[in-house]
């Protein structure tokens, strides 16, 4: 796929943005990397997305100790809480709604991929806005505590999300990951769980479920 790619600022948004050279996109899908990640962190999805995707992949706000950027600022010991992620979800669903495309352009409803932090930004997201979100996956992530109650009211009814895990990963463990399914079944949706023998990382079987996934 021939793509042109460029990063620019948008407020205090850093983010890189793919415009197909061919075809007319018709949707846009935010890619949000993980922990001391950036705006290139998740652009090795980018070739296998279909040209109907104007890809947006904003960096995070915040620095943190070890280089590269966070979703959210670390105030507590543990893992990040729904309401940490506030902020971002913010600043992403403004992003969106500023930004300057075509009339074409689907931008009340978008697509979501996320990995680990990233990942759980986009269902902290999905869950607090479902109206704004369509398609969502979520890569080597967890479930942020506290949304219990937005689970319960159902927010993801007959909405179909892909979700997919290393059983070696040494960050987020595994059991993290059968949480994820568990809250979005809660939630109301129709998991595609794909989970293999690797990392921290999506593996090549995964990889191809991710692009049956945006292609449908």
């Amino acid at each position: 796929m021939n793509t042109n790619s460029n990063v620019m600022v948008q407020g205090n948004l850093t983010l890189r943005i793919r415009i197909p050279e061919s075809g007319n996109p018709t949707r846009i899908l935010v890619m949000l990397h993980g922990w001391t990640g950036d705006e290139n962190s998740m652009w090795i999805f980018a070739d296998r997305l279909p040209e109907r995707y104007l890809v947006l992949s904003p960096r995070g706000l915040f620095k943190t100790r070890l280089g590269g950027y966070s979703w959210q600022n670390v105030t507590h010991g543990g893992w990040p809480k729904g309401s940490d992620f506030d902020p971002a979800i913010k600043v992403i669903l403004d992003m969106v709604d500023n930004l300057d495309v075509s009339k074409e352009i689907q931008k009340d409803v978008f697509d979501v991929m996320g990995f680990s932090q990233g990942a759980a930004l986009a269902y902290a997201m999905a869950v607090s806005h479902p109206g704004r979100i369509g398609k969502l996956a979520g890569l080597s992530g967890f479930f942020p505590e506290g949304l219990e109650n937005k689970i319960a009211a159902k927010p993801f009814d007959g909405k179909k999300v892909f979700v997919a895990h290393g059983q070696k990963d040494e960050l987020v463990p595994i059991w993290k990951a059968r949480i994820v399914v568990e809250s979005l079944t809660t939630a109301g949706a129709e998991v595609a769980y794909c989970e293999e023998d690797v990392g921290h990382k999506l593996s090549a079987g995964c990889f191809r479920g991710l692009g049956v996934y945006f292609a449908n």
